[in-house]
């Protein structure tokens, strides 16, 4: 799976918002998330408006204006950014892994798309905002990553 730069600033940006706006209780401004982060703003601006349409943030007017969460950080999954920015987790050439039929030699494909797309949502599903925030990642995720070997490029 590719993560795009668009994902991973979304991702790091919110988590930003999530801890600042729990730390002050109020609105965060997109300046404060993406030098914290070293986000480009422009970049940063069009990634707060697609997640404001996507209904994962909204946006504060006036003095003390910026953006909140629009639910609370233990309810927007790693899973619900990534549907949001682009769309669904797993495709093959623009379908769905269970819309797919091949004949042939390669009949079996599409069940390794379909249980490539289950373990994606299991792992990006079971991790909140707020798990990233705290730096507690759930036990089973943890456990995921802490083998050596997965660390391992290939």
């Amino acid at each position: 799976m590719r993560i795009s730069a668009k994902v991973d600033y979304a991702l790091r940006g919110l988590t930003e918002l999530a801890a600042l706006e729990a730390e002050h209780g109020r609105a965060v401004t997109r300046d404060q998330m993406a030098s914290s982060q070293e986000i480009p703003i422009a970049f940063l601006e069009n990634i707060l408006l697609e997640l404001k349409r996507g209904g994962i943030v909204r946006s504060v007017r006036g003095q003390q204006g910026g953006f909140r969460l629009a639910r609370p950080a233990d309810q927007i999954t790693v899973a619900d950014v990534i549907r949001t920015l682009e769309g669904p987790l797993a495709s093959v050439r623009g379908l769905r892994p269970e819309e797919l039929e091949y004949g042939g030699a390669a009949r079996s494909l599409p069940a390794v798309w379909v249980a490539l797309r289950f373990r994606l949502r299991e792992v990006l599903e079971g991790v909140t905002v707020a798990d990233l925030v705290a730096g507690e990642l759930p036990p089973e995720i943890r456990e995921l990553a802490a083998p050596p070997e997965a660390w391992q490029p290939r």
